[in-house]
């Protein structure tokens, strides 16, 4: 499940014509969905968490906990690798965000406040993933 985070490189005009509006927004317009509106906040069985645009595997159940801040959040991604970071300064505060490494989709971002064993929290954006259940074959990447 280790494949590599080759770039993606798909101008924004495609993502548009391929993604429904809301993830669209979110994912290549930097937007924030409100809290307490994902679906996958009450998912708990296991599976797989994917980015919604690309398909890539950023994140599994296992790793997934209630940070009571209305996203789904989780304290380690399947490979770190997967995830590029960035300093946010949008709300005047030093923030780091957290993106889709293979297509560049904003994700959400990540605090030094989770739980053990890694003490960080992905606080991510529900409409950014799509959930595949374990035993369920994951989606093939997008090109």
């Amino acid at each position: 499940m280790n494949e590599p985070a080759e770039p993606l490189h798909k101008p924004a005009a495609e993502w548009e014509r391929i993604l429904e509006p809301a993830r669209f927004r979110v994912l290549f317009r930097d937007g924030t969905e409100a809290p307490w509106t994902s679906p996958l906040n009450a998912v708990k069985e296991p599976g797989t968490f994917i980015c919604a645009a690309c398909h890539l595997p950023l994140f599994e159940t296992a790793a997934k906990f209630d940070s009571g801040t209305g996203w789904p959040s989780f304290f380690r991604p399947i490979d770190p690798a997967r995830i590029a970071t960035q300093v946010d300064l949008k709300l005047g505060v030093p923030r780091t965000e957290y993106r889709c490494a293979r297509c560049g989709g904003h994700q959400g971002h990540v605090f030094d406040d989770g739980p053990a064993p890694t003490g960080q929290r992905y606080c991510n954006n529900g409409v950014s993933l799509l959930f595949v259940p374990a035993g369920q074959a994951l989606p093939p990447l997008r090109d």
